[in-house]
């Protein structure tokens, strides 16, 4: 079985693809057009973000039968076209969801404790212990909305914080731990200190967080967003620190984003206005991206690949 990886990862899955007899190429170097002219000679496909996998890539893939994603989401692939061909497909949110948890929880712990401003003060000869005074997570109630992967692994590292959590998840039932609360949207928007997403992007979720989705928050909150950065419209989130509704934000994503996960700085008004808001905390879509998950996503895909398919 021929398998060609269009984009960097782990050599963990090459070398255990390679020890079960399958033949890698690597198309990392490849134009997007040189990848549509031989795609149909190969059989799997490892990627992460580099180009959407849409339907017309896919109508040339007459030979494809699984496509293997390093990630969590699967918004770069059209899955209704890959299913009515037969193609498998797989991702492995197993491998970050650690990464994304610890992420989430640095960057609020940062913002709640002024860590990035006091820095900058101190290096610069400012010693300013009252005004970087820090705010307390415990007694804090934190909303997580999405409990899958990466939602329950936020959960469990904030169960010995000292916090009250409620998730919310759509599609599920009966999955919370003794330490969350399984509850409904209006006790989200009523009760939540902190909100954190943790869902994919989709028709249903993109833009979710905008400006009448901040106005249904009971109270002043703090802001997480690891998961994608269209689900959260960026101009909302300007609106909402400046107007003191939201009263901090941590973005690892931006709406911004092209689908490789870059952003060109320069074109958008609102990421500038963003930028200037000292109660903001960015980070470049790396909250899943750690030195240990780099390798278990790849581990995993291998573990999901050769159980199901033989060179």
């Amino acid at each position: 079985m021929r398998v060609l990886f269009i984009d960097t990862v782990h050599p963990i899955l090459w070398d255990r693809l390679i020890a079960q007899n399958f033949q890698c190429v690597d198309g990392t170097s490849l134009s997007k057009e040189a990848i549509f002219e031989e795609i149909n000679k190969f059989h799997g496909l490892v990627i992460r973000s580099r180009f959407p996998v849409d339907k017309d890539f896919l109508a040339k893939a007459t030979s494809l039968r699984f496509i293997a994603r390093s990630g969590s989401g699967m918004e770069n692939i059209d899955i209704h076209a890959a299913k009515e061909q037969g193609i498998s497909l797989y991702n492995s949110p197993e491998g970050n969801k650690v990464a994304v948890a610890e992420h989430a929880l640095g960057m609020l712990l940062s913002l709640f404790n002024n860590l990035k401003n006091g820095d900058y003060q101190v290096r610069n000869g400012i010693w300013d212990r009252e005004g970087n005074r820090g705010v307390e997570l415990a007694g804090k109630t934190v909303g997580i909305i999405g409990h899958g992967h990466n939602g329950s692994a936020f959960s469990k590292a904030l169960s010995g914080m000292g916090c009250k959590v409620l998730a919310y998840d759509k599609y599920k039932k009966n999955y919370a731990p003794s330490f969350v609360e399984e509850v409904g949207m209006t006790r989200i928007f009523s009760e939540s200190d902190i909100l954190s997403l943790h869902i994919p992007l989709t028709d249903e979720t993109r833009s979710l967080i905008d400006k009448s989705f901040i106005e249904k928050m009971a109270n002043p909150f703090y802001f997480i967003n690891t998961s994608r950065g269209p689900i959260a419209q960026t101009s909302a989130i300007v609106s909402g620190v400046t107007s003191g509704k939201i009263k901090g934000a941590c973005l690892d994503v931006l709406d911004i984003e092209k689908s490789s996960f870059e952003i060109d700085r320069a074109i958008d008004p609102d990421f500038l206005a963003l930028t200037e808001l000292k109660n903001v905390i960015l980070s470049p879509h790396v909250a899943g991206w750690s030195v240990e998950s780099y390798k278990k996503l790849s581990s995993i895909l291998a573990d999901k690949i050769l159980a199901n398919f033989k060179a």
